[in-house]
């Protein structure tokens, strides 16, 4: 079983960093203004406001700021403004023993990711494909924060993984199964095949989503994976979204997942709204979840709690 962060209570402080690509100083003091207005203590990184090209500080800077927060006692989240490239090249630089012994929420999709699986591979901890500082925003929908609390700071199970009630979850291939969920954005997830940090899709539940690729290369990246093995090494796929992927010779997403991904006879559920979506649902990393989609209604149910 993976380690459970101690949950989010308002009133605590949250720890700011930013761990890819950099966010424009206005965004990033609309996003710290919000979680005041929630009641919410932040603290900032020395290179939140940093910039250099496509990077925000150095990898080592990045790490630190990490670390810093890990290593903080009043942080109980570590929360990234943004996504972007850059996120893995942190890896290297981080100290996943204490990490382990310094359990924190740590949240986040995109390239952020590569980090949330690194860590429950590396540390056992439990992670949460969720917000970033970029989702606080009076606009967002409440659905999102109210999926987000739901898994971060309550202990109750079990939890349910919802999509709004307009947005139905669709099983395409009829199973139940329990498992380990792993798994965030597609082409993240390539990125670390043949480097330490290698998804490892062994006796898991596999989520996958993108964004903003054609799909001729969502075929690729998906390939790449089954070529790897992943695809045969996991026990359940959920696709989420593919947001603002392109039609391509013709085929669409749903084609692709028909096409590639139904063949392989795995327990499948299809239409997850999360991620780079307008609605976010929160999906642990790590956790164990119950797929059932050989009911009329399919389902994704986590069994454990997140957090302590």
């Amino acid at each position: 079983m993976a380690i459970h962060p101690p949950l989010l209570q308002q009133g605590d402080t949250i720890g700011l960093v930013t761990l890819g690509s950099p966010l424009p100083a206005a965004d990033i003091n609309n996003g710290i203004t919000m979680l005041r207005s929630m009641g919410f203590t932040v603290v900032v990184g020395n290179y939140v406001y940093a910039s250099n090209g496509f990077l925000a500080g150095t990898d080592q800077q990045r790490a630190a700021d990490f670390m810093n927060m890990i290593i903080n006692p009043e942080v109980k989240m570590i929360l990234p403004a943004r996504g972007g490239v850059g996120v893995a090249g942190i890896l290297p630089y981080l100290d996943y023993r204490v990490i382990a012994r310094n359990p924190k929420i740590v949240t986040g999709y995109s390239d952020i990711t590569v980090l949330l699986n690194t860590l429950y591979l590396f540390s056992n901890l439990l992670t949460f494909s969720g917000l970033m500082l970029i989702d606080f925003r009076a606009e967002a929908p409440p659905y999102n924060f109210n999926q987000f609390f739901g898994m971060v700071s309550s202990t109750a199970v079990p939890k349910s993984i919802q999509n709004p009630p307009d947005i139905p979850l669709t099983g395409l291939v009829p199973g139940k199964v329990t498992a380990p969920l792993v798994g965030g954005n597609l082409s993240s997830m390539l990125d670390t095949l043949g480097t330490p940090y290698e998804i490892d899709t062994r006796g898991k539940i596999l989520f996958l989503e993108e964004t903003h690729e054609p799909i001729n290369k969502v075929y690729r990246m998906i390939n790449r994976l089954k070529l790897a093995g992943k695809l045969n090494d996991c026990v359940g796929i959920v696709m989420g979204e593919c947001t603002n992927c392109p039609v391509s010779y013709g085929k669409t997403y749903s084609d692709l997942i028909s096409e590639f991904i139904v063949p392989l006879g795995k327990p499948l559920l299809t239409g997850l709204a999360s991620a780079h979506g307008m609605y976010k649902a929160t999906v642990p990393i790590g956790a164990v979840i119950n797929m059932d989609t050989q009911s009329p209604v399919p389902t994704l149910t986590v069994v454990e709690p997140t957090v302590s």
